[in-house]
């Protein structure tokens, strides 16, 4: 296949194109250098040109808290380029395959959430996504929109990267443990989409367009994410860290707040696709050995 990646400089981006080479797809691996989605004329005459088979959108302003004090960059990266994206792919008729976020949720619910469940987002980038979400739901049939959480890997900033680093430094960790969602490593993030992007005459027949969750299993904590994390690691270094300590959410106030529950159920994925969501240890595991090795 002819693939656009947006967002090729990002943790999912970066996975996406490494495998779609992989793969022996075409691959135009755009960054906001190559593309501002937030620039409509821009996205039509790119896409246009571009020949593409199918477009994956992993673009997204996904500062959490500075997006509080920049609303307008959010909701022009988030809200407003999937929109841009959406109508140019409904006139040249490409499927387009877009990324998006547990922080739709408010985190209230109890049980793990699934795709019919209200959006109802905290802080303005769950707003934005949610926003995002909603135009490509509105303006192109031929859309699939992956709800991911907790995302980690090798390349960009992420959680992972921060406790590897505390840890280095600190002789105790002091790490949120009222939270719960699902971690999910990039690079499964990245094999799905792929998968995704190859069954669009599949989608087109028995109409399985529409919005999924993919997140890693099982559910866990900040905490016990950080306490994974820590454990792995010692196999390929020593580490300063002895002690990880459970705190609570008031404990560490932020300016965005955060959903208390964020997991996500991958069962609609797994029905109509086949599709089971990979242990996050797994992918931890195939991250921290490959940054050894690096």
């Amino acid at each position: 296949m002819r693939i656009v990646i947006l967002g090729a400089n990002g943790q999912v981006g970066w996975e996406l194109t490494r495998r779609a080479h992989m793969l022996s797809h075409e691959v135009l691996p755009w960054g906001q250098a190559e593309l501002d989605i937030s620039n409509a004329s821009a996205v039509d005459k790119a896409l246009a040109a571009s020949s593409a088979d199918v477009v994956i959108n992993a673009a997204a302003y996904t500062a959490v808290d500075k997006a509080e004090q920049e609303p307008g960059r959010a909701f022009a990266v988030n809200r407003d380029g999937p929109a841009h994206l959406a109508v140019a792919c409904h006139r040249l008729n490409i499927p387009l395959l877009h990324i998006s976020t547990d922080y739709v949720y408010d985190g209230d619910k109890p049980s793990p959430y699934v795709e019919d469940d209200p959006i109802a987002p905290l802080g303005l980038y769950g707003q934005s996504k949610a926003e995002g979400d909603a135009a490509v739901q509105r303006l192109l049939p031929r859309h699939l929109i992956l709800r991911v959480s907790w995302v980690f890997g090798i390349h960009g900033h992420n959680f992972v990267k921060t406790m590897l680093r505390l840890a280095r430094e600190r002789e105790e960790l002091r790490v949120v443990a009222d939270q719960a969602g699902c971690p999910t490593y990039a690079g499964d993030i990245a094999d799905t989409l792929l998968n995704l992007a190859g069954r669009s005459a599949e989608m087109d027949a028995n109409g399985a367009w529409g919005t999924y969750h993919y997140c890693g299993a099982p559910a866990t904590t900040w905490h016990g994410f950080a306490s994974a994390i820590v454990e792995q690691a010692r196999e390929f270094e020593n580490l300063r860290a002895q002690t990880i300590t459970a705190i609570t959410t008031t404990d560490y106030p932020t300016p965005a707040a955060r959903p208390a529950n964020s997991v996500l159920d991958n069962s609609r994925l797994a029905f109509r696709f086949g599709l089971q969501p990979r242990p996050w240890r797994d992918g931890l595991h195939t991250m921290l050995a490959t940054l050894h090795a690096e």
